[in-house]
């Protein structure tokens, strides 16, 4: 059974995975040539960095997009919980 859960932001997700990818090569590459330490660690945080952003994107559209097509219509103080809930998560 094959689902399709392609979002709008999915593209840009790859893009981002992509060049995280492209940079972590680089990183290993630079291992291998016996660069210091401490530029390493820092171009290994930058590639954390990317993949965590990657993440974020995918879990924010995913609340606002997939959460309101599974709950369907609520009363107004539920929506209202809901939406704060969104607001919130968006500080993750």
């Amino acid at each position: 059974m094959v689902n399709d859960h392609k979002h709008q932001s999915h593209p840009d997700i790859i893009k981002r995975l992509k060049r995280a990818r492209g940079h972590l090569e680089s990183v290993i590459g630079m291992m291998d040539q016996g660069k210091p330490c401490l530029e390493l660690a820092q171009q290994l945080h930058a590639v954390e960095k990317a993949i965590q952003q990657a993440k974020r994107v995918l879990v924010q559209d995913h609340i606002e997009h997939c959460l309101d097509d599974a709950i369907g219509a609520l009363e107004p103080e539920q929506r209202r919980r809901v939406d704060e809930f969104k607001a919130i998560a968006r500080y993750l």
